[in-house]
């Protein structure tokens, strides 16, 4: 499952930084999926991550 940050959403809260170093980053201060991380969409940390990312900017798909 691939994870994936909205840049026109996120506003730069670092929350998914915080819960998920090994996946997230921040990029010019708005969050950003670490390249070569974007398959980690399965990991229950990047799930909650996304269920609590306060912009809803993670989105989880299948593809």
């Amino acid at each position: 499952m691939k994870v994936s940050v909205d840049q026109n959403l996120c506003y730069g809260s670092a929350d998914c930084v915080y819960r998920v170093p090994s996946v997230f980053t921040t990029v010019d201060g708005f969050g950003a999926v670490i390249p070569g991380r974007e398959d980690a969409g399965r990991d229950p940390r990047v799930q909650d991550a996304a269920e609590r990312c306060p912009s809803q900017a993670i989105s989880i798909t299948d593809s």
